[in-house]
């Protein structure tokens, strides 16, 4: 995914995200979850289910390692994204087809030379799906990033800068094309796996709800554009879940076991990393802690404990 800051009704990049941007530049924003029945199985009936994991980075757990050896580098797949941990844990046979990057588009078309389209892992004989996808859609999700970003180095994290230069902008583009792109993708999901639990996870917390002293630092967000970015993820997540509803899915809701976990927290409390200063090589995703929290919650919501 290119990075790019837009600037009020056009996409031209401006001079104080220059050095946000080159942070940012291995970085791709995403994370969303659907499922279906909450039938418990015994152990011996998951043995023998297929599960396929799809999305973007968040479920490709991108920038922890190890990476996953069977996937392109190009996805930045981690062998400790909650795919993995979720199959570990209840012996599903896992086919993991995330990658940093997707969009919606991806689950039906090649996301990069020779990469197949994501839907081809599903089958008629497929038990579970999961997937976190919408987030990278039209660039939203990173372009709002970038942009607070950079407001907020210009000054110097005072005031609301974003806001006052994009007002709704970002959130009226999802709450159009991202809502419909994903009940689009739900659907091709379940005309290609009839007879699976589809499960889309919601985006964890990024940002808290107001911004945290000393934060800036490593997440150099103006102080009242932090609850303008936290509704745009609301927005967000709420277009996942409507989508999610409409076309039976089941939505994993990780707004709650996430609060309290954003970037802005210490190292053993957040599960995401912020800008500067963190611990993946890929800025502003899910950690390896994360990751497995993420794991808990979907078991827990599809009845895999």
């Amino acid at each position: 995914m290119s990075m790019r800051i837009p600037a009020r009704g056009s996409r031209r990049s401006r001079g104080p995200a220059a050095v946000l941007a080159a942070v940012l530049a291995t970085g791709a924003l995403a994370a969303l979850g659907l499922s279906a029945p909450t039938a418990q199985a015994s152990p011996g009936q998951r043995a023998q289910q297929s599960y396929v994991a799809m999305g973007d980075s968040y479920s490709a757990g991108s920038g922890i390692l190890p990476l996953d050896p069977a996937a392109s580098l190009l996805c930045a797949r981690s062998t400790a994204n909650y795919p993995h941990v979720l199959a570990a844990r209840t012996s599903l046979a896992l086919t993991d087809v995330t990658c940093g990057g997707a969009e919606t588009k991806d689950f039906t078309e090649s996301q990069y030379p020779g990469g197949a389209p994501q839907a081809d892992a599903l089958g008629a004989g497929t038990g579970l799906v999961t997937m976190t996808i919408g987030g990278n859609d039209n660039s939203t999700f990173i372009d709002a990033i970038l942009a607070c970003g950079s407001a907020g180095i210009a000054t110097l994290g005072f005031g609301h800068p974003c806001r006052s230069l994009y007002g709704s902008t970002f959130v009226d583009q999802v709450d159009t094309g991202t809502y419909q792109a994903v009940k689009s993708a739900l659907a091709a999901v379940r005309a290609k796996a009839p007879n699976a639990r589809v499960a889309i996870l919601g985006y964890p917390w990024i940002v808290p709800a107001t911004a945290v002293p000393g934060c800036f630092a490593q997440l150099p967000i103006a102080a009242g554009d932090v609850p303008y970015l936290r509704d745009l993820q609301t927005h967000l997540n709420a277009a996942v879940q409507r989508a999610a509803a409409e076309t039976g899915a089941t939505y994993v809701d990780v707004s709650g076991v996430s609060d309290g976990h954003d970037a802005c927290r210490p190292i053993g409390t957040r599960w995401i990393e912020p800008v500067l200063f963190g611990t993946n090589f890929v800025p502003v995703h899910p950690n390896a802690l994360g990751e497995s929290r993420l794991a808990d919650r979907t078991a827990a919501v599809l009845g895999l404990n």
